[in-house]
């Protein structure tokens, strides 16, 4: 015999997911770097140098004197001389007093006056030390200043690039459900 059957036949739903993932992108710009070095302040000042030669004693030693020296001289010796003569004639003057000791006061007064001893030396080597040297160095000054380098840095922000992520449903299949009857 033959029963009548029921055939169900069902598909099941089908769910489809499509998924776009997120993109983060960072970029760092270099910072702004600005570096300036300024020159540095050098000074220099000098003194001259001096250089002192003083030749007068050497040129009185071989005489070669100025005329004031010359003029100095004469009336220092005539001062002197004139001196000396005063006290002669006064210890002549002594002797001849004395006659009483019978003694010859004239010829030894004579015998005095005639013999006069004269010195001479070479005179044209200037003695040792008659030039003076007076030398005063050059001074030098010196002044630095150094100068410190300028540095400006402007930082930059990064740049953050965002695609958020997304997620798709769909239906890649209905459900269905189909009843059949067969005898």
């Amino acid at each position: 015999m033959d029963i009548p059957q029921i055939r169900i036949e069902s598909t099941k739903a089908r769910l489809g997911i499509k998924t776009h993932h997120a993109q983060v992108t960072i970029e760092q710009p270099k910072a702004d770097v600005s570096i300036e070095q300024p020159r540095p302040k050098l000074n220099i000042s000098s003194s001259p140098s001096k250089l002192t030669i003083n030749q007068t004693k050497a040129r009185e030693d071989v005489d070669l004197k100025s005329i004031f020296k010359r003029t100095e001289e004469a009336a220092q010796r005539g001062k002197q001389d004139f001196l000396e003569g005063i006290a002669r004639r006064a210890s002549e003057g002594d002797q001849l007093m004395q006659i009483e000791h019978k003694r010859n006061p004239i010829s030894s007064i004579a015998k005095q006056n005639s013999t006069k001893e004269y010195q001479f030396n070479i005179g044209w080597i200037p003695s040792h030390g008659s030039v003076n040297i007076d030398y005063t160095p050059k001074k030098v000054t010196i002044q630095f200043d150094t100068q410190k380098p300028i540095i400006e840095v402007q930082p930059n922000k990064p740049i953050l690039t965002y695609a958020p992520g997304k997620v798709e449903y769909m239906m890649e299949s209905y459900p269905s459900l189909q009843i059949d009857f067969v005898k």
